[in-house]
């Protein structure tokens, strides 16, 4: 049994009440980690710390901040096969998409920052023969960040990493549900010899600890990746207190599919966005949209590629591990009966999966679910289901794509399938969505504004917009 810890002022510490929560490894339905059930007393030491460690930190300069970044990163990089696996435990995902995605990712995530700290640049005004401005930007000072369980170290080290980098301190909450990754990105800064109170990382429940940190006066802006419901309550709670937000919540992507694709290309890729981490990423394709022309050819197409799909034990070659929670399953489940009530054809799947070797037998697994026959309008394609669960929908025109993609109250991401790049270029346009993908999906630089319209979210991520979000600008006027 593995037992978490906190990390508060540079070192590792158990929760002051000495709780903790069953940790469960999604593949095999059993306890392997007990994690802390932190409350406010915990966060109040983390607070504490991080307001004594900021005055040193933020008069840093960039260079030196980008030294202890550029260092985290490398010993993600050398832990990465151990922190791969470790992921791969505790979220259910193949170890072979964490030792790809995730863990790189990570590394990526501190080198990018490390070193964009060193190129961020701020603006000048020059009024003739009057004045000159020139804007300053400084670091918040404490900061909230708080990510999900679908993508741990991935989307926890993107929200750290640049809050570091402009010299706030940090209070960091990772999914109680996914933890592990977390801890052990404690144990690499002590490492790394990350100066005390700099990086705060608190376990437990988001009404303990989440709650008390999005509520605490003394942390001046809150990063959070996750729920839309629980997106709202944040935003309740903070914005009254005058906080920055950054929000990026839910999705219901559209992958609108031309006659005019590249049929082979695309159908590959649309087997990996609507599957990938068992479907468990925010930016997954779960509503697919083809024109009438070729829905029969892509519907036998793609039915047939996911039935090649291996699914089970993620710890081997697998193509879809399990999802990361009974409740979640159970969830994805009740959505697939959903999905039958509103008159949807099940073409594959949907049922739970019962893998064969007895390690894995108790496991979280559901089959990839391609579901056709519901109108655009049902709950089904209304609702985020998270989950290795698409919906197919043939239509005719660019009017009639737009107006079914865009009925959500979600509009995080999307992809097109077209070789005609006017067509492209006016569907990119017309689409409610913060990010669109032409003839790709998830081809990511990290330089550029990620992040949601509607309901998926306030602010974006990513580059110069997160180096901004976590500095105040302040204006200097000189007269000549």
């Amino acid at each position: 049994m593995i037992i978490l810890k906190n990390y508060i002022n540079g070192a590792l510490a158990a929760p002051t009440n000495n709780k903790y929560i069953d940790g469960y490894e999604p593949a095999t339905g059993k306890v392997y980690t007990q994690i802390p059930d932190s409350v406010d007393a915990d966060v109040q030491l983390a607070v504490d710390a991080a307001t004594k460690a900021f005055p040193i930190w933020s008069n840093l300069s960039n260079l030196e901040r980008s030294k202890y970044l550029r260092k985290i990163s490398e010993l993600i990089e050398k832990k990465l096969p151990e922190l791969a696996k470790a992921e791969s435990v505790d979220n259910g995902k193949p170890l072979k998409l964490a030792s790809s995605v995730d863990i790189p990712r990570a590394v990526d995530n501190f080198h990018f920052f490390a070193t964009a700290i060193e190129h961020f640049a701020s603006e000048s005004h020059f009024m003739e023969q009057t004045a000159i401005n020139y804007t300053l930007r400084r670091p918040i000072g404490v900061v909230g960040c708080i990510s999900p369980w679908n993508l741990p170290l991935y989307l926890f080290t993107w929200k750290i990493a640049p809050a570091l980098a402009t010299g706030n301190c940090v209070v960091a909450k990772p999914s109680e549900i996914t933890p592990m990754t977390a801890y052990l990105l404690s144990e690499i800064c002590i490492e790394a010899g990350l100066p005390a109170g700099v990086l705060n990382i608190l376990h437990g429940t988001g009404p303990n600890v989440g709650s008390a940190i999005v509520s605490h006066p003394k942390i001046k802006a809150i990063s959070f990746t996750g729920g839309t419901s629980t997106g709202k309550n944040i935003a309740s709670i903070a914005a009254p207190m005058f906080k920055k937000l950054s929000l990026e919540l839910g999705g219901k992507n559209p992958n609108i599919i031309f006659e005019d694709c590249d049929f082979d290309a695309m159908l590959k890729t649309t087997v990996h966005s609507s599957f990938a981490n068992q479907g468990q990423i925010c930016l997954c394709g779960s509503r697919i949209f083809v024109q009438k022309s070729i829905y029969e050819k892509f519907k036998n197409a793609f039915v047939e590629k996911v039935s090649q799909l291996k699914i089970g034990d993620p710890l081997t070659d697998v193509n879809i591990g399990a999802v990361v929670s009974k409740a979640h399953q159970e969830k994805i489940l009740s959505y697939i009966q959903l999905a039958k009530e509103e008159g949807g054809n099940i073409l594959f799947g949907g049922n739970k999966f019962i893998p064969n070797d007895e390690r894995c037998r108790e496991g979280y697994f559901v089959e990839p679910t391609i579901i056709e026959n519901l109108d655009y309008r049902c709950r089904t394609n209304q609702e985020e289901i998270f989950g290795p669960v698409v919906t197919i929908t043939p239509f005719d025109t660019e009017e009639e794509v737009l107006t079914m993609a865009n009925s959500t109250e979600y509009g995080l991401a999307s992809s097109i399938w077209t070789n005609n790049l006017q067509k492209a270029h006016r569907v990119a346009e017309r689409i409610e969505s913060g990010i669109v993908w032409v003839n790709c999906w998830l081809l990511r630089d990290l330089r550029t504004p990620f992040g949601g319209v509607k309901s998926s979210g306030v602010g974006r991520e990513g580059g110069w917009e997160a180096l901004r979000f976590f500095t105040e600008p302040k204006n200097v006027c000189i007269k000549y």
